[in-house]
């Protein structure tokens, strides 16, 4: 196949603008939490495939933990295991482990894995189980007044990443797809939520960069009105006046801990935009909102 000499002008163009952000995070890890619409829309799977790929390709680290909410749900349903949510967690018996497992480490994990591989990429599907990656123990939800808390079963949260597996692959050419799902020191299984465990890790790791892919345009006010950049004190108070409610809320506190914790930047972004990644990194706007710890954007 041959450009034509306008293609190839084109392509030289947007090279140019991109070289400052490819040199600037060349060698850099960028923790990237997949889920949502860009994970059902097969445009939107396939430009995400080739973004990532990209990214590699450039020097960068990508690391991708995924979801899959919405395939379990739909694995359930077929199996007619009953199924019931408690404060945006999935209550999780012996029954439904068994089905996250099947769908995260196996169906999930594995389509994202093949998407990377015919889109030229060298993609390694892993779950938190997989050489102790992920340690986890079981999630305990506070009383809520004189009402003890409930008992949702094998869900988790993270006590510990081991960093050995990634770190032999950041200087290979794999990119790491992981399943967040952890073991404690019994080997008892938990489903952890993806966004909680894409945080962790972009901390332990020292990542550049924390993405969350959202099917929503990004942080907004009380108004409806996107908040492109936050500082730290600014999320703290969009927390403490109860802007921020419902199921944005844990999202950014997973990404504010992770900019406590040294991660140069979290983002919020719109995943029904295509090649939303490769807009955040190689533009200043971006596609959502970006959180660090003085608020200022790139």
């Amino acid at each position: 196949m041959s450009l034509s000499l306008d293609s190839a002008k084109n392509i030289a163009n947007v090279l140019t603008m991109a070289l400052p952000y490819i040199q600037k995070f060349t060698g850099k890890t960028v923790v990237i939490k997949y889920g949502g619409n860009a994970m059902v829309d097969a445009q939107l799977k396939q430009g995400f495939a080739r973004d990532i790929v990209l990214m590699k390709l450039v020097g960068m680290n990508p690391i991708i933990v995924h979801g899959g909410g919405p395939q379990i749900g739909n694995l359930l349903k077929k199996l007619n295991i009953e199924s019931s949510f408690v404060d945006g967690l999935r209550v999780t018996d012996s029954q439904t482990m068994d089905v996250v497992e099947m769908v995260l480490g196996g169906l999930v994990n594995k389509e994202i894995v093949s998407l990377l591989n015919r889109n030229q990429g060298k993609a390694f599907g892993v779950t938190g189980k997989d050489g102790n990656l992920i340690r986890a123990r079981k999630l305990k939800l506070k009383n809520v007044g004189d009402k003890p808390a409930l008992d949702i079963g094998q869900v988790g949260e993270v006590v510990k990443i081991n960093t050995e597996i990634l770190d032999v692959m950041k200087d290979s050419d794999f990119i790491p797809v992981i399943a967040p799902i952890g073991t404690d020191e019994n080997g008892e299984s938990y489903n952890i939520n993806a966004d909680s465990v894409a945080g962790e890790l972009a901390r332990v790791l020292g990542a550049e960069k924390l993405i969350l892919l959202t099917n929503i345009s990004g942080v907004q006010d009380k108004d409806g009105n996107v908040l492109s950049g936050l500082s730290i004190k600014q999320v703290d108070d969009l927390i403490a006046d109860n802007t921020l409610q419902g199921g944005m809320l844990p999202k950014v506190e997973c990404a504010l801990n992770a900019v406590k914790g040294g991660v140069n930047s979290a983002h919020i972004i719109d995943g029904r935009v295509e090649h939303a990644v490769l807009l955040e990194i190689f533009t200043d706007e971006g596609v959502g909102t970006l959180i660090t710890a003085d608020g200022l954007h790139k």
